[in-house]
């Protein structure tokens, strides 16, 4: 079987750990992240047959050509890690929900929201096809519980739960997997 796994935000954090595991397993990596040359560095330093990709998550057209240019190069991608995503934390009443921009709003749920769907959707084509794969989504306990001064980074993640469980259910009887896990305090 031919293991390859695409990282989104495998440049740093959580994703560049997920993607140090990964390659340790034996899976050929395809780090994406915005910065092509961040994610040239991360696929760098886990050795040889890596490959680096730059997409924006948030538009569709970027999600559907990263897994084309891909599949191109590492073949048919079995294993989708979603780890992208963006929190500003608010830390001072002047900036919670009443006093946040739309613009810092919408960024953010594009981002954390649907970048993983739009990702999820560009890797279900090759995955149907196979009849199997594997999904993770990085959500959060904010999530979960909420947390004052990140409304908008709680929905955003509490969404993405809500789309795994439902995308979990839909595409089960095609042998894929979907999960998300919360890490968080």
């Amino acid at each position: 079987m031919n293991k390859v796994c695409a990282v989104f935000g495998g440049s740093r954090g959580t994703g560049r750990a997920v993607a140090q595991l990964m390659a340790q397993k034996g899976y050929r990596l395809a780090i994406i992240a915005r910065n092509l040359e961040v994610a040239k560095a991360a696929a760098g330093d886990l050795g040889g047959g890596h490959l680096a990709f730059s997409c924006d998550v948030a538009k569709e057209y970027d999600a559907q050509n990263t897994f084309e240019e891909m599949e191109k190069y590492l073949g048919p991608i079995n294993f989708l890690v979603n780890t992208d995503g963006m929190n500003r934390l608010v830390t001072n009443l002047s900036t919670f929900l009443i006093r946040s921009t739309t613009e810092d709003t919408i960024t953010q749920l594009h981002t954390n929201f649907l970048g993983s769907m739009l990702t999820c959707k560009a890797a279900m084509k090759t995955m149907i096809q196979q009849q199997r794969g594997s999904i993770v989504n990085a959500g959060s306990v904010v999530g979960l519980k909420g947390n004052a001064g990140q409304c908008v980074y709680s929905a955003s993640k509490g969404g993405l739960v809500g789309f795994s469980r439902a995308l979990a259910k839909e595409v089960a009887r095609k042998k894929i997997r979907v999960n998300v896990v919360a890490p968080g305090q």
